[in-house]
């Protein structure tokens, strides 16, 4: 699943407006500031802030 770049340019983190970087397997979009991720589910993600998973420590 790829994101397009002017795409991921304009979608933020709906709790901090930050930057959402694409995760490596490429089903999420983590957000660091927050320590979200957001899922990607059918090449759409899923930004509801009651639905993200905390991100776990690097």
């Amino acid at each position: 699943m790829a994101i397009h770049p002017d795409l991921l340019e304009l979608v933020r983190c709906p709790k901090c407006r930050g930057k959402l970087e694409v995760t490596a397997a490429g089903d999420g979009l983590d957000c660091h500031a927050c320590r979200l991720r957001y899922a990607i589910l059918d090449e759409i993600p899923q930004l509801l802030i009651e639905e993200a998973k905390p991100l776990t420590a690097p």
